[in-house]
């Protein structure tokens, strides 16, 4: 066996959990529902629904990409936000973006972060504002990956390959005459 194929085979045990294994917290996968429609999930348990724009009810992947743009800022805002407005502060993102078709992606993507900051004096509110740039540029992993790109690596497995085993048939198995 050479290097790379030892390489390659340890990525494989390390990255492919074991048929049947329970997902762990952090591992993320979709399942094909029905045409161009998969359902999303992670190992806590949680769903969405994914679809192209014609399927009513389910993120396409270009909303789900804002939301989790939005999700973000909202989250890396939230400590300095509560910090200072309290823990039942009210706050809503917006994300927007349009295709470039052309290219198919999405050249440039804006948020808006509302909140009240009307019981805040014009200094106090500097400050925060300060304070909640700063904390959504180093915490917003989601913005920082959008801003500096990503590297992608596609593996395509054959699952015919990966099933287990179909068990051998037994008397069990067979209808009687």
């Amino acid at each position: 066996m050479t290097n790379e194929s030892l390489d390659a085979a340890l990525a494989t045990a390390l990255t492919d959990p074991e048929p049947g294994a329970a997902p762990s917290p952090t591992d993320l996968w979709i399942e094909r529902v029905g045409k161009r429609q998969y359902t999303g999930f992670n190992g806590r348990g949680a769903r969405v629904e994914i679809g192209s724009p014609e399927h009513d009810h389910r993120f396409s992947p270009g909303e789900l990409l804002k939301i989790a743009l939005a999700g973000c800022t909202g989250l890396s805002s939230d400590v300095a936000l509560a910090r200072r407005l309290g823990d039942d502060f009210e706050a809503t993102v917006h994300v927007s973006g349009a295709a470039d078709r052309e290219e198919e992606r999405y050249p440039t993507l804006v948020e808006r972060l509302e909140v009240d900051l009307s019981g805040l004096d014009p200094e106090a509110r500097e400050r925060l504002l300060t304070v909640v740039r700063r904390a959504i540029d180093v915490n917003c992993t989601v913005g920082r990956t959008l801003e500096r790109g990503a590297t992608i690596e596609l593996t395509i497995a054959d699952g015919a390959a990966t099933a287990a085993p179909e068990a051998p048939a037994t008397d069990l198995d067979t209808p009687e005459a």
